[in-house]
């Protein structure tokens, strides 16, 4: 298994302690969570169930959300050994069942009850909740049982059940938010399907589908990236031309909602405020917008921050999921594209442009190797864009700033180019600007260091020395 070492480690750990344990596994869709459970545990698993898509369902049964998760529950029941009885009712007699059949063969020894897609068995007025406590504190925190719980609605998992306030206050043992990806990860994982890419292609990869395993294990062999993309994206039947409506319906309740904020979002690299999300989106700025930009911060398709020099009233939330971005610039702003798009525009102004804000989010989700090149990996920091106002409304706007404990900040420029990247005089005094602005802003005993992020590093010429510190894109590699 590619990855994952920390995340095995600790499910590993917790089987072995004995005791009863209540672990919630989540993160975005598509990042591996079941694959983890499923290669973690194989064979030991006593019962799996996973909750019914809401996106599967047909005109035929939308009526009835409670009755098919109950009747799938039951069948999972009867597939894993449970004697047939009749399909129950509601969630405190399904999980009923579940008590006795594990304890018909239970001999003391460990049980695993995974439970995949919780959220999904959720359905409105179901009762779910208050079962699925009951289950755990009147019998399952009692016996040698471990119960694994996943789901892609991280908002629902956070709410429900790590900060229940309710009976499942403070049940969770243990959670594991499991993340995409990095670009190290997703080269172990071209390299061991034979896919053969360079390092320059991987990144690009990354700033398409956002090193989500799901995603680049349909990579076929002996086949380019722009090959890969085409058939992916816009071949006729492409695997992922519906996966953004799949992706939303799949987590949110709201999904149109979820889409319009993310479609506002994707049109500006910084982001916008909550203010501006209601003026371009036409809901009105009141708890439902709240919720609905809590979910999409919790799922990770949006980052909530403060711009670096800005007020804590002056929160911007910005659209960070690289595929989210790829599809809404590509795939959906065009009705009707060649099947051979990619291949034919990889080098076109537009991808140029796109590739140079992509990046800005292989930097932000890279962070910590940016720091363990500069050798601050134990020095505290914070991350942010910073965006300085003219009179002219254009402004000065730098992508990533890092801010650091040790009286230092990084102003990184990042530059993906295919070859080095050359500074001459008029970038230079470019540089020395935007320096004398942010020096304006910041405390005397601050050190601004000019930092560039590239792939293949900068030209030696009498320009070079603008930068303190250059990173190039293998240093992004490191583990």
């Amino acid at each position: 298994m590619v990855g994952r070492k920390k995340e095995i480690a600790e499910l590993v750990e917790l089987y072995e302690s004995n005791k009863s344990e209540l672990v919630a596994v989540y993160g975005r869709r598509r990042v591996g969570k079941t694959y983890l459970i499923d290669e973690v545990f194989k064979d030991k698993i006593t019962f799996r169930h996973a909750g019914l898509s809401p996106i599967e369902e047909d005109e035929a049964v939308k009526g009835s959300p409670l009755k098919k998760q109950l009747q799938a529950f039951y069948y999972s029941l009867l597939t894993q050994g449970m004697k047939k009885s009749s399909c129950p009712k509601d969630w405190l007699e399904a999980f009923y069942m579940l008590e006795m059949h594990l304890q018909s063969f239970d001999d003391g020894s460990r049980q695993i009850v995974f439970l995949d897609e919780l959220p999904w068995m959720d359905t409105p007025k179901s009762g779910f909740i208050t079962a699925f406590e009951a289950f755990w504190n009147g019998w399952a925190c009692h016996r040698n049982v471990m119960v694994i719980i996943s789901g892609s609605a991280t908002s629902w998992i956070k709410d429900k059940l790590i900060n229940n306030h309710g009976g499942l206050y403070g049940r969770v043992t243990y959670e594991i938010k499991l993340s995409p990806f990095s670009l190290k990860e997703c080269e172990l994982l071209f390299k061991e399907r034979g896919i053969n890419l360079s390092r320059y292609d991987i990144v690009q990869s990354y700033m398409i589908f956002g090193g989500i395993p799901f995603y680049l294990n349909y990579f076929g062999r002996g086949k380019s990236l722009a090959q890969n993309v085409d058939e992916l994206f816009f071949l006729k039947g492409a695997r992922l031309n519906q996966e953004f409506d799949r992706l939303f319906s799949s987590i949110f309740n709201n999904p149109e909602m979820m889409k319009s904020i993310v479609k506002v979002l994707s049109t500006r690299s910084r982001g916008f405020t909550r203010k501006e999300i209601s003026e371009q989106t036409g809901y009105s700025d009141g708890g439902t917008l709240t919720e609905a930009l809590k979910s999409l911060v919790a799922s990770d398709f949006i980052l909530k921050y403060i711009p670096f020099g800005y007020s804590k009233r002056e929160i911007h939330y910005k659209l960070i999921d690289p595929f989210c971005i790829f599809y809404i610039k590509f795939v959906e702003a065009f009705k009707s594209l060649p099947d051979s798009f990619w291949q034919q525009n990889c080098s076109s102004q537009k991808v140029v442009s796109w590739r140079g804000y992509a990046f800005e989010n292989v930097c932000f989700n890279h962070i910590e190797q940016i720091k363990n090149k500069l050798g601050i990996s134990a020095v505290s920091s914070e991350q942010s864009a910073w965006i300085k106002k003219d009179d002219d409304e254009r402004g000065t706007q730098i992508d990533l700033l890092i801010s650091r404990k040790d009286n230092v900040i990084n102003l990184c420029e990042l530059k993906f180019y295919s070859d080095v990247f050359t500074v001459d005089k008029e970038y230079d005094l470019l540089l020395r600007h935007r320096q004398k602005l942010l020096f304006e802003l910041v405390s005397k005993k601050k050190t601004i260091h000019n930092t560039l992020i590239t792939t293949y590093g900068i030209k030696d010429n009498s320009y070079r020395w603008s930068f303190d510190n250059v990173i190039v894109m293998d240093d992004l590699f490191e583990a």
